[in-house]
């Protein structure tokens, strides 16, 4: 199990449900989210920048397949 920070550029929603659901499936599409937060937003381009932290457990598991080839 690996973290790693990331960065995502949102585009903004309609309501703050809908952003928190664009956020959160777009971290996921990365990996599990720890903790993330919005850093800006640009009003006129409408997009929100998010940074996050995210385990992957896909890596450890190719590892381990790695050295038992």
């Amino acid at each position: 199990m690996t973290t790693h920070f990331i960065t995502a550029e949102i585009d903004l929603q309609e309501t703050p449900a809908e952003l928190l659901q664009v956020i959160e499936t777009e971290l996921k599409k990365q990996g599990e989210p720890l903790r993330w937060a919005v850093t800006s937003v640009d009003v006129d381009e409408q997009k929100a920048t998010v940074e996050g932290v995210i385990i992957r457990e896909t890596q450890l598991i190719a590892s381990v397949q790695e050295t038992r080839d």
